[in-house]
């Protein structure tokens, strides 16, 4: 691998949840990682989530070396220009407005950049997907996409359902994306998105980040770089280079419990295994060749052998979500 080519890169991953530490804000640096959008909740409503910003608040100025907030795509290049990483703030539900129309704004102002509709269930907005019946977004999620497009919140969908998602694609007047998951047609996951949904995706101008989640890939754990770069390759040619990105939905150092909130929440008395096996109760075995965020290298490297241009690798790495983040967080009133 060309290593001046990576060391140059703005690289940026379109989700992660770590059990943040200053370890960790290192090991991102050492991966070359510029930006990372960060899920800083999943079920959690309006004072928890003005409980978590206050812990990343903290976070901030204790590894102000390591570590600042994104407030702009102007941010991700500054964070590159000083060796920091950058730090987006995401939901993957929509419990932080719960049912208020006036959180959406609120959380805006607060770098509150992105948000997904639903987590897998039903929500107050949209259907998630691992319910049965998909019917859509709903009529105050139809008033809450019009919002986020207004104040520059980023619609995502990586959990929804597939009606659910192509509903929002073509409900919202800017791009949306889907930050952390995979193509159906490569790992049948209930997560991973048919051609249909990333087809209407790529010509909306949204993004698809690919998840590095074992249970997403074909082969899970032993799922190769090669394979993984295949993937890669037939989406581009899908969707074309410009529309795809990396979102590696990263989990590192997370206690059990926390895999139990993020699938059972508070709606569930009994375990909710996901795609329904218990072979998914705990976290899955990390990929040989993506331990940790020291090894974003090995995805420039398996780009360039898989023949991707430089460009192109650059587009993957980071620059697509670069570009599509310069337009999509600009309020428009």
């Amino acid at each position: 691998m060309n290593q001046e080519l990576h060391k140059d890169l703005i690289v940026i991953d379109g989700l992660q949840y770590s059990n943040w530490n200053r370890e960790i804000f290192e090991q991102l640096r050492q991966g070359g990682v510029t930006m990372v959008h960060v899920t800083i909740v999943y079920h959690e409503q309006i004072r928890e989530t003005l409980l978590r910003i206050a812990e990343w608040n903290r976070l901030f100025e204790t590894n102000a070396d390591l570590i600042m907030p994104v407030k702009s795509a102007a941010d991700i290049r500054l964070a590159k220009a000083l060796g920091k990483v950058g730090i987006l703030f995401g939901a993957q539900n929509c419990s932080p407005i719960e049912d208020d129309i006036g959180m959406v704004e609120v959380m805006r102002e607060l770098n509150l950049m992105i948000m997904q509709l639903t987590y897998n269930n039903q929500s107050l907005l949209a259907c998630g997907c691992y319910e049965t019946e998909d019917s859509g977004v709903t009529r105050f999620g139809k008033q809450v996409i019009r919002e986020m497009n207004r104040v520059g919140m980023v619609v995502d969908m990586s959990h929804s359902g597939e009606r659910s998602t192509l509903d929002a694609i073509a409900l919202s007047e800017r791009p949306i994306v889907i930050s952390h998951a995979n193509p159906s047609s490569f790992h049948a996951a209930k997560r991973n998105k048919s051609d249909h949904v990333l087809k209407a995706l790529a010509e909306s101008g949204g993004l698809l980040g690919f998840s590095l989640y074992p249970f997403h890939l074909k082969n899970g754990s032993d799922c190769t770089l090669e394979t993984f770069c295949d993937m890669v390759a037939s989406t581009a040619d899908l969707m074309g280079v410009d529309r795809i990105g990396i979102g590696t939905d990263l989990c590192q150092d997370q206690p059990l419990s926390v895999l139990e909130w993020m699938r059972n929440g508070r709606w569930s008395k009994e375990k909710d295994y996901g795609e329904g096996s218990k072979s998914n109760a705990d976290w899955p075995r990390p990929l040989r060749w993506f331990r940790d965020s020291r090894d974003f290298p090995n995805l420039t490297a398996g780009l360039q052998v898989r023949g991707f241009s430089d460009e192109d690798v650059a587009k993957i790495m980071g620059l697509n979500w670069l570009t599509f983040l310069d337009e999509a967080l600009q309020p428009q009133g």
